[in-house]
């Protein structure tokens, strides 16, 4: 397909135009080449081609969107993506005003890109990749199709660029939240004795889905183990429960952990489960925009230093969108291995985090309470946050 000229920024974008060139150029970047289906998604508006959202491998090779955005000059992007995908194109077309859906696998991809690169006048050009969702094969075919270009890690760039999210994004993340605490009340309170972790993860599964989420996973434990696969063990009089589950709403994951026990909780569970709401409320009480990550974690981990299970408590907070961990980035290496790049910087209004406390109690067991937080102003606004207590099971 031939490129489509436009005056210069005449083409709309679905995100934030203006902090995307401003972090294209703190970064040293003049041509963006996204391939990750997160961040293509993102690009695009929201859109990921069905046929490939499960499973990305077909015939000897892999499905590869890629999108080619010039730094101030919409009017040049392009978005390369499957043959198949020109169906799509007719339906609801993309914004980019070239359009090259050829391609069967990540080779073709790569050639389609450099074209467009070649095309728009780039030579030389400081190109944008995404190293940890660019295959190998569609690497040595760029850096051999432009071997005048120099190329940088925009894998950081995208990140600061989906950290903020729009009114829209915020409305697709409450949606999933609450579908899936809907979901986890309706398996707490629909099984009962005897039950066990692979009926109870399939029924959330069904619960999810039936409420239009893709289920994503499910963490599981029963009584005082702490193992959180599906196994033969069921659930019994007496015995607590937790269900930590993600689940994908039109591309945002919502992740939250909830607590069942079958009959009543006596005291001490009331007592463990209040230690790990408090450090909870420490975390979310210095939830807001201009204040630091770090300030958030300082005080939630004094507080839960402070009570009497310490020694079995931990607390994490991490960024929530399209991907699990996302930006901010708040803590080094707990438990998921990354650098917490972003402990020290103000947060924003529009940023979500997820706050979780875990206690691995040596004799009740696992007891966590995973909550998702979206920056305000002003301060925070839970979301998702019914079934916090103790919620019971089927008689």
């Amino acid at each position: 397909m031939s490129i489509q000229s436009t005056a210069a920024g005449e083409a709309d974008t679905p995100f934030d135009r203006a902090r995307l060139d401003r972090l294209m150029e703190e970064a040293g970047i003049d041509v963006l080449v996204a391939t990750s289906k997160h961040n293509v998604q993102y690009l695009l508006g929201g859109y990921r081609y069905i046929f490939f959202h499960a499973m990305d491998a077909i015939g000897h090779s892999r499905y590869l969107p890629v999108l080619v955005y010039e730094k101030g000059r919409p009017d040049r992007a392009a978005y390369v993506g499957n043959k198949m995908e020109g169906m799509e194109q007719q339906v609801n077309p993309f914004w980019t005003p070239t359009v090259k859906t050829t391609c069967w696998g990540s080779v073709d991809a790569a050639h389609e890109a450099i074209a467009q690169i070649k095309a728009i006048g780039r030579h030389g050009a400081r190109i944008g990749i995404e190293p940890p969702f660019l295959p190998s094969d569609a690497w040595l075919a760029l850096t051999a199709g432009l071997e005048d270009a120099s190329f940088v890690d925009a894998t950081g760039t995208l990140e600061r660029l989906r950290a903020v999210k729009t009114a829209a994004e915020l409305d697709l993340l409450r949606t999933a939240s609450e579908l899936i605490t809907d979901s986890m009340l309706a398996v707490f309170s629909g099984h009962g004795e005897g039950a066990g972790k692979a009926e109870l993860v399939d029924a959330l599964r069904r619960e999810e889905t039936e409420r239009g989420l893709q289920f994503e996973y499910c963490l599981i434990t029963i009584g005082s183990s702490h193992n959180r696969a599906v196994s033969s063990q069921s659930w019994q009089s007496g015995e607590v429960l937790s269900l930590d589950s993600g689940g994908n709403y039109r591309g945002y994951i919502g992740d939250l952990c909830r607590m069942g026990i079958l009959g009543d909780p006596d005291s001490e569970l009331q007592d463990l489960l209040a230690e790990v709401d408090a450090v909870q409320q420490a975390a979310f009480s210095r939830i807001r925009a201009g204040a630091t990550g770090a300030e958030m974690i300082a005080h939630a981990e004094e507080t839960l230093k402070s009570l009497p299970n310490a020694a079995c408590n931990d607390f994490f907070a991490h960024g929530m969108g399209l991907i699990s961990h996302e930006a901010p980035f708040l803590m080094t290496n707990h438990p998921v291995a990354y650098d917490g790049v972003d402990a020290d910087r103000p947060l924003e209004a529009g940023m979500v985090i997820s706050v979780e406390t875990t206690m691995l109690h040596p004799r009740r067991g696992f007891i966590k309470l995973e909550d998702t937080v979206a920056v305000t102003e002003n301060g925070h606004e839970l979301i998702g946050d019914r079934g916090r207590s103790w919620n019971r099971g089927k008689a």
